[in-house]
């Protein structure tokens, strides 16, 4: 058997580690409603690394993408956050159809305000394969949620997460990957508070489990996530009309969310 290597990653979905062409995870008792999802995003044409069965050691072996996480690639380009936006919006239109196999169970952290479709629920640069191909890991989390809830989760993880950047250079390129999205005006309209809610939960998550000790987001807090959360909660809801203009929606349809 060839030697294991651990990769980057696993905050929240324990050990990975790569075998050859392989990578190996914890089996959890979300994996097989998981296994399902990413089995029916593939068969729509979405590019996600394929699941492969159970290993000897009962853990998950998926198909192994070579490349580097878009978050130590440097700045993505314009044209590549509207690349990013339309792959968030193909995994969105493959999902709608998605029916969960009977008794699934799903282990999302943060509960999402309804249940129009299953998502990815961490769409973000540290979960984004560049290279050859341009793929998205770590689906352990897919749970219910909408698209609107998903997409501002990953508008702001890619574009609004430096809370020391001018707010206008981040809304070019929120207008950037919103419009490879290709957001209709009601989406575009609602976006800017939901961001605001979705960062929100983000840290509010951290900072309740440093308080009753749920690891690993207990230790995160700790480690600086909480930190980095709390200030770009503040960021994105102090510059939410900024937001809303480069989106094309009008400042007093981005509805006030308090900071964190």
């Amino acid at each position: 058997m060839e030697e294991e290597q651990s990769l980057a990653g696993g905050n929240a979905g324990g050990a990975v580690v790569r075998i050859g062409r392989t990578v190996r995870k914890p089996w959890t008792a979300a994996t097989p409603a998981v296994v399902s999802f990413v089995e029916h995003l593939r068969a729509a044409g979405v590019d996600a690394p394929a699941p492969l069965g159970r290993d000897e050691a009962g853990r998950q072996i998926q198909e192994y993408v070579p490349g580097r996480l878009a978050m130590d690639a440097g700045p993505l380009s314009p044209d590549q956050l509207r690349r990013v936006g339309a792959m968030v919006r193909r995994i969105h239109d493959a999902g709608s159809d998605f029916v969960p196999p009977p008794g699934a169970v799903w282990e999302t952290a943060i509960p999402a305000p309804g249940d129009e479709l299953i998502c990815h629920n961490d769409l973000a640069p540290w979960n984004l394969i560049v290279g050859d191909r341009w793929v998205f890991i770590d689906w352990d989390a897919s749970g219910p949620s909408t698209r609107l809830w998903d997409l501002a989760y990953a508008a702001q993880a890619f574009t609004l997460n430096d809370a020391g950047r001018a707010p206008e250079d981040s809304a070019r390129d929120l207008a950037a990957f919103v419009d490879g999205y290709g957001a209709e005006p009601e989406l575009r309209r609602r976006l800017p508070a939901e961001m605001g809610r979705r960062t929100r939960a983000m840290y509010d998550l951290l900072h309740s489990s440093s308080r009753s000790g749920r690891e690993p987001w207990a230790t995160m807090f700790a480690t600086g996530h909480g930190e980095h959360w709390r200030t770009v909660t503040r960021y994105v809801t102090a510059h939410r009309e900024v937001w809303a203009r480069a989106l094309g929606a009008g400042a007093g349809d981005a509805d006030a969310v308090g900071p964190a």
